[in-house]
């Protein structure tokens, strides 16, 4: 069997219908049908992408989110009937990578999957930018081949769906990038109302790494065009 998909949602019919659709493609799926079961099997079992509803009893989506992320970068897309933008950004600004409204497309629920899974496996390099293993700015050090970020020698906790983000920036310092062409380069495809998703993305990587968040030192916004990173001064 293929990489372990775990599918959490009260609905057992949306679980199985889901469950048949992953195991077609080739995944092993485990099932919860609420927010504590899907952390007693995260705990026991080595799940490599999580499918959450947000609307359950005894411990809701967002919620299990947040526990998961104290533990696990896995890639994790939430799961809601509700389609408007502030869901979302609420689903993403919890530790999400991905959303997908109910009701779903299965190829495009299959394609979200195969994305998530690809760029958390590979991590691999975006684009033909610096070779070197060890890349600094500032207070910044990103390691290229562990793909892992140091903040004043700590290490950074990124999700998967930020370390590709932090990839870009770290390899393009003062280049300003559009969000769309984030969204493009970091979710592999193409850019539809991307604007949200890119910017709680950012706000989460500049509450992990800048001193204050509300005045960035590095993640800047450039208004009207879209985001760079700013070349800081070699410190001693």
């Amino acid at each position: 069997m293929g990489e372990c998909i775990l599918v959490v949602d009260d609905d057992r019919e949306i679980v199985k219908a889901i469950s048949i659709l992953l195991e077609n493609e080739g995944y092993e799926v485990r099932k919860a049908y609420d927010g504590l079961q899907a952390l007693d099997i995260l705990a026991q079992e080595p799940v490599r992408l999580v499918l959450i509803d947000v609307m359950m009893p005894k411990l809701d989506g967002l919620s299990a989110v947040m526990r998961i992320r104290e533990k696990q970068n896995i890639p994790i897309i939430v799961l809601s009937a509700k389609s408007e933008d502030s869901d979302k950004v609420l689903g993403l600004s919890m530790g999400a990578d991905d959303y997908v409204a109910k009701p779903y497309n299965p190829q495009e629920l299959a394609a979200r999957v195969k994305s998530q899974l690809r760029r958390y496996t590979s991590l691999g390099d975006i684009h033909a930018g610096s070779r070197a293993c060890e890349l600094k700015n500032g207070r910044l050090l990103y390691n290229t081949e562990e793909k892992t970020l140091y903040a004043d020698g700590e290490p950074v906790k990124l999700t998967a769906t930020e370390t590709k983000i932090m990839d870009l920036f770290m390899r393009n310092p003062g280049r300003v990038f559009p969000a769309e062409e984030i969204y493009r380069r970091v979710w592999g495809e193409e850019a539809y109302a991307s604007e949200n998703t890119v910017m709680v993305h950012i706000r989460r990587i500049r509450e992990k790494l800048e001193l204050n968040p509300k005045e960035p030192e590095y993640i800047k916004v450039v208004w009207g065009i879209g985001y760079k990173m700013e070349k800081q001064e070699k410190r001693n």
